[in-house]
């Protein structure tokens, strides 16, 4: 079996699984920056059903990789999507990524009002009066409070990631959320998750 593994230096494993993931696609191309996020999610998640199941508003893509480059933040419903986001890259352009789900106010407020801790922290990004990006991976609480929150005027994001992941409401709200008249990059059905939101960010990051 070892005979059939093939060496690759270590700073060109990514390169190469680009271009098997490009080559496995057989042809099939996005736009650009599209096409950086369809292969960067295949590459997060060895699932080629993200060729597919991306949705993208007319021009999200761009616009969110042109936002970030000129310094607008990221809010994340997640520690994992917050760690997997590359901070350095994104404080280069003058942005920092914030979440809020570990604060414990929020999760006693949270308690108190019975609602979840996703729903406040999309509270608190409204609360930031500053364009955001928003990278939704887990709760799809927090997109039926963003759509709640832009549709009473209290926040419109420049971009909405939404990716949660899971079984209970996460279709309905990817649903809702692709009705809420911001731009969007949306994963239909039930896959998802914070690595799939952290994954998109990176490749608006390094797109250009």
């Amino acid at each position: 079996m070892l005979e059939k593994i093939q060496f690759v230096e270590p700073a060109k494993i990514e390169t190469r699984s680009m271009e098997i993931i490009t080559e496995e696609l057989k042809g099939r191309t996005w736009p650009e920056p599209e096409f950086s996020v369809v292969k960067r999610c295949i590459h997060t998640s060895a699932d080629f059903d993200y060729a597919d199941n991306l949705s993208f508003s007319e021009g999200a893509a761009a616009l969110g990789a042109e936002a970030l480059k000129k310094g607008v933040s990221i809010v994340t419903d997640t520690r994992m999507a917050a760690s997997g986001i590359n901070k350095k890259r994104l404080g280069q352009y003058g942005g920092e990524v914030h979440c809020f789900m570990d604060a414990a106010d929020a999760a006693e407020e949270a308690r108190k009002r019975g609602c979840t801790r996703a729903a406040v922290c999309m509270e608190r990004a409204a609360a930031l009066h500053k364009e955001l990006v928003i990278a939704v991976g887990n709760a799809p609480t927090a997109l039926i409070r963003l759509y709640e929150l832009i549709q009473a005027g209290e926040i419109r994001p420049v971009l909405i990631i939404g990716a949660p992941v899971g079984f209970v409401n996460v279709v309905e709200a990817k649903e809702l959320i692709m009705t809420a008249g911001v731009p969007f990059i949306v994963p239909r059905g039930r896959k998802g998750g914070s690595n799939i939101a952290a994954a998109i960010c990176n490749a608006l990051l390094y797109y250009g």
